[in-house]
């Protein structure tokens, strides 16, 4: 099997690299983090101009049906800068559920929007009590005429204080874990009993607690097959993981980078540090470290459509035990390694550790992965 990026693949990567590499250093991300948002609208319009927000979509809604490894090619471009944009909200979440779930008339209402810049969207699914579930919906739904009522509360809303659209789970019908019984639905950020607060995480995003009270949208602003949405759910949900993953081996990539230049430079009993055997080895590690979790992340990409949602959810659940285990050794040689100054806010070591932190617990950490795949038996029989 051929693993190798075509030409336009390699353009691509090339061209958001050079993009990206001239618009993000450490000042201007801190600047871009006290924006409204949390990031910078004006990069966010260029990705448009590139094509980047259309990137997944078909021509006919202002895409350029890119695939997987496309978004895989992008996402590892964004690790590596610590971009702050809510591309993976945005784009791959809100958008791969209305290019995979919406009908006709939303797909050509929306699609070209989002590819334009025009408009920003958020999934608004967790909920407090629902931990890695994401069957665990309480939020509910109830028909009242030509419309639905929506009742009840999301956390952690990547994206949902600067959101024009939200996409909902609620449920409307069935017990809290059930897997039937869902419902996805379209509900603007502003309509009336929405009431969104605004936080910074960790990792430096920006993410909402929404609550919702006797919110009334149409009966036909509805995503996918009503009470049937789990398995679109999930199917974005793989999507979400794999950009993750490949995020995560950008960010393991520049770390290692950093690490490396800074034992040939940092100097100590008159040599660099990196003349010393036991830190040229701690380093070889860590490039082992991101080989195992690269490997994972392109193989997360090409499974990301498989039609077994089995199979997928396997392969999910592996490159994810993978990228937490790799990310969290990487951080903590990379901040060993750095010594004092790797701690400090000023040096960006930590903050690609705080983000390789976040990126494990996002959809299920490895711990979680692990056993999940354990119960599947595993990606191969014994």
């Amino acid at each position: 099997m051929d693993f190798e990026l075509n030409e336009e693949q390699r353009l691509l990567q090339e061209s958001v690299g050079r993009m990206l590499a001239g618009a993000y250093d450490p000042d201007r991300r801190k600047r871009y983090a006290s924006e409204p948002g949390g990031f910078s609208r004006a990069i966010w319009h260029t990705y448009a101009e590139l094509g980047l927000l259309g990137l997944p979509f078909e021509e006919k809604h202002g895409g350029i049906g890119g695939g997987a490894v496309e978004t895989m090619i992008v996402m590892e471009s964004f690790g590596r800068v610590l971009a702050l944009d809510p591309y993976l909200a945005s784009v791959v979440l809100s958008g791969g559920f209305i290019r995979l779930g919406g009908g006709d008339v939303v797909q050509s209402t929306i699609l070209p929007r989002i590819a334009s810049g025009e408009m920003l969207m958020a999934f608004a699914h967790a909920e407090r009590q629902s931990r890695y579930d994401l069957a665990d919906i309480a939020m509910t739904a109830r028909k009242d005429g030509s419309h639905v009522v929506l009742d009840g509360e999301k956390t952690l809303v990547l994206g949902g204080d600067s959101a024009d659209q939200l996409i909902v789970s609620a449920r409307l019908s069935g017990a809290r874990r059930d897997s039937s019984g869902i419902g996805l639905f379209l509900v603007g950020a502003a309509a009336d009993g929405v009431t969104r607060r605004g936080y910074p995480t960790i990792d430096g995003r920006r993410a909402a607690e929404i609550a919702f009270s006797g919110v009334r949208v149409a009966a036909d602003a509805v995503i996918g097959e009503p009470g049937n949405a789990f398995p679109l759910i999930e199917h974005i949900a793989d999507h979400a993981i794999a950009a993750l993953c490949a995020e995560a081996v950008g960010a393991m990539q520049a770390l290692h980078d950093n690490t490396v230049e800074y034992l040939k430079t940092r100097k100590q009993f008159g040599v660099p540090i990196g003349n010393f055997q036991v830190l040229q080895h701690r380093a070889a590690e860590m490039l082992i470290a991101l080989e195992q979790a690269r490997s994972m992340a392109l193989f997360a990409a090409m499974m990301a459509d498989d039609a077994d949602p089995a199979a997928r959810r396997q392969a999910m659940s592996a490159a994810k035990v993978q990228i937490g285990r790799s990310g969290r050794f990487i951080g903590q040689q990379a901040i060993q390694l750095h010594g004092g100054i790797g701690m400090t806010m000023d040096y960006s070591a930590g903050h690609y550790f705080k983000r390789l932190t976040a990126i494990d617990t996002m959809f299920g950490d490895a711990d979680h992965h692990l056993a999940r795949l354990a119960r599947s038996g595993g990606l191969a029989a014994a």
